[in-house]
């Protein structure tokens, strides 16, 4: 259900997390796992978009470049810094996103003007969301779909395949450091990792086929949900 949910609009942390805690894992091992599960789900649809033309590797590797540059500093960071302030203020974010997408019907309907030049774009949203992706990561596939709408002109369904990509370099790039301080459970990471790996399959397959009028309701439902998850998580 998580590669599905998060390969057509992001938030499949929102399931994932909270199960590998209630299996009684510890905060820090459970997020590490999460970060190995996720990343097949996210290779999975990557690796469809990839192969159905939605997007183009050649085309944002300055985005990996520097979202994965972002992501090491932001899981260097968590370990220093208090995550209080990020975790009250990114519901409001969040919020904001969906108001905006409601108020925008055509809002991805097809690509418009680019706001932004890719290069300036890519090194000031892959070091932002990468290292927001690192440092906490609760909706970072929204803000990059919303990023790459409005300021690089994409489609929905473009802007989708290309938050793929830079989802799994980030989750890649995180899971390699919560391997090295062996924080990482293999057995229920794998076990969900092929969960993962197949729903989103099914995920991105629906996207290609029913494209934005299907993405639109999901991406705005997924966002809201995560919205009043963080507000009950964080003011509880």
């Amino acid at each position: 259900m998580a590669g599905l949910i998060d390969s057509i609009a992001g938030g499949g942390g929102l399931i994932t997390v909270p199960v590998l805690m209630g299996i009684g894992l510890p905060p820090q091992v459970a997020l590490g796992t999460n970060k190995l599960q996720a990343s097949f789900g996210s290779g999975s649809a990557m690796l469809h978009f990839i192969r159905a033309g939605k997007v183009q590797l050649r085309d944002c590797w300055a985005g990996i470049l520097w979202t994965a540059i972002g992501s090491a500093l932001g899981v260097w960071a968590v370990q220093l810094l208090d995550a209080t302030v990020l975790k009250q203020l990114i519901p409001w974010l969040l919020a904001a996103i969906a108001v905006y997408t409601l108020l925008s019907p055509r809002l991805g309907a097809g690509d418009s003007h680019a706001r932004m030049k890719a290069g300036p774009f890519y090194l000031l949203f892959g070091l932002a969301i990468g290292f927001y992706d690192g440092f906490f990561g609760p909706g970072t596939g929204s803000f990059w779909t919303m990023a790459l709408m409005l300021l690089l002109g994409c489609s929905m369904m473009r802007a989708t395949a290309t938050t793929k990509v830079m989802n799994f370099t980030s989750n890649f790039v995180a899971l390699v450091f919560f391997l090295s301080v062996g924080q990482v459970r293999f057995v229920e990471g794998f076990v969900m990792g092929i969960g993962q790996f197949l729903g989103a399959r099914v995920g991105s397959k629906l996207v290609i086929k029913r494209g934005t009028a299907f993405i639109r309701p999901v991406f705005i439902t997924v966002v809201l949900a995560l919205v009043g998850r963080l507000i009950y998580m964080n003011y509880k």
